[in-house]
């Protein structure tokens, strides 16, 4: 049988689920909430700024909450001066009297005998068992579908906003230079799961002074990420080879440039489209075909000016290869609108949202069209969810768009795997229906 957890009793205590008329301590003393105070998610007490009726006095102060009584000397809190300033001690069970530093009883209300049955069954069939894939897989098709597209849209910001903290570090390191946290966040997503962090560590070590300078000869910018990637150091037998290795040691010698990585860029298990040295091709075209590319990006009215900025190939020379020592079929090896739509999500997207927010004129609905016109990631997060919600409601479930999935794998990584239940909107709703939900197979 399941243990209530502390941060169910955090959830009892701010939405206050819990009988709430002629309470007492356990000193017998009465107690009137007039306000349960703000949840604090970091160190020190659990609620701040309440405001309590204890006895014949009117108290503001903190609430810290426990399962037991106890727990507040495992926790040592009687060692910390941050609890000196708690009011109210809420636990599930008193075990024990706790003493605040001067040895005086701190007012303690014991919640078990006053949560509704019912509330503790649902908290329990959400928790009593890792129900297959997430906690609410029974009964994710009852919640309402408004309830559920405003949660959806409240994780696709939550998603950005956690996307930005990078752009902010950037922005901060760069002095507010937008150009060079493009390409550093191009550079990033151009390297995919696979050589991302890579990709990532190259383009910091070139600075973007030394992009604008030669960005518009296409053979130096090659030159510059072949030769910083470490793709130089062996010896081909072909023209174009040699001039990259002859321009990138006039380079490494102007700019004062070290090769970053012997062999840390991965081939395994990409398709030959994705190989770095594609992507550090195409990456080249882009630079050399668009100075300005931020400004460019920003002045983009529409998803096809977006899609017409990143047509881009790649030079000659990779149209038959794609390594440096073998020639392979002739194609043009041009970026997919796929390819292109994970730009937009994971830089484009996020740092459109940090720029119109940092000179005031974010318009979030103008964001959230973007990211529905994109088409959803294909994972198998989002086919899970797909298969969920159809098997729950009896109709096909279709996640449509970018802005959708986005918010659903949200939902998965940050909420479902970290069993957030109860702060997450889905969660919330189950435990507050008042229908009665089947339990019989949970408990």
């Amino acid at each position: 049988m399941i243990l209530i957890q502390e941060d169910f009793l955090h959830y009892l205590w701010k939405h206050k689920y819990f009988t709430i008329n002629k309470l007492q301590a356990t000193n017998n003393e009465s107690i009137i909430i007039y306000g349960s105070g703000e949840h604090n998610l970091d160190s020190g007490p659990d609620f701040f700024n309440a405001k309590i009726k204890i006895g014949d006095q009117l108290w503001v102060g903190n609430v810290e909450i426990h399962v037991k009584s106890s727990d507040w000397y495992v926790h040592q809190h009687e060692k910390d001066e941050n609890y000196d300033s708690v009011i109210l001690h809420v636990v599930w069970e008193n075990d024990i009297e706790v003493y605040n530093k001067n040895s005086i009883p701190i007012p303690t209300l014991e919640l078990h005998s006053l949560v509704p049955k019912d509330l503790i069954k649902q908290y329990k069939a959400l928790f009593s068992k890792r129900i297959n894939w997430i906690n609410c897989e029974k009964f994710i098709g009852s919640i309402d579908e408004f309830i559920l597209n405003n949660w959806i849209e409240v994780l696709f910001f939550e998603r950005l906003q956690q996307k930005s903290e990078l752009i902010l570090q950037l922005l901060k390191e760069s002095k507010n230079d937008w150009e060079s946290v493009l390409f550093k966040l191009l550079a990033k997503n151009f390297g995919l799961k696979v050589n991302g962090d890579s990709f990532f560590t190259l383009a910091n070590s070139i600075d973007f002074k030394i992009i604008r300078k030669e960005q518009s000869k296409l053979i130096n910018l090659e030159a510059l990420f072949f030769g910083q990637s470490g793709f130089l150091d062996k010896e081909f037998e072909n023209a174009y080879f040699e001039e990259l290795k002859s321009e990138y040691r006039y380079l490494q010698s102007k700019y004062s440039l070290e090769p970053i990585f012997n062999g840390q860029i991965k081939f395994f298990r990409l398709r030959p489209n994705n190989f770095p040295t594609i992507r550090l091709a195409q990456l080249s075209m882009l630079y050399f075909t668009h100075q300005n590319l931020f400004s460019k990006i920003i002045n983009c009215k529409n998803l096809d000016e977006v899609y017409s900025l990143f047509d881009t190939k790649t030079s000659v020379f990779w149209e038959d290869h794609y390594n440096f020592n073998s020639i392979s079929k002739k194609r043009s090896k041009s970026l997919t609108k796929p390819f292109v739509d994970l730009l937009i999500m994971n830089t484009i997207i996020p740092l459109k949202f940090i720029y119109f927010k940092h000179i005031g004129k974010l318009n979030e609905e103008s964001i959230l069209s973007l990211a529905k016109q994109i088409k959803p990631e294909k994972n198998n997060i989002i086919n899970k969810f797909e298969d969920i919600l159809s098997k729950n409601t009896g109709v096909k479930h279709k996640i449509n768009n970018a802005f959708e999935s986005q918010g659903y794998l949200h939902l998965k990584t940050s909420y479902c795997n970290k069993n957030l239940c109860l702060q997450c909107a889905i969660g919330n709703t189950i435990l507050k229906n008042k229908q009665k939900l089947i339990i019989d197979d949970y408990l």
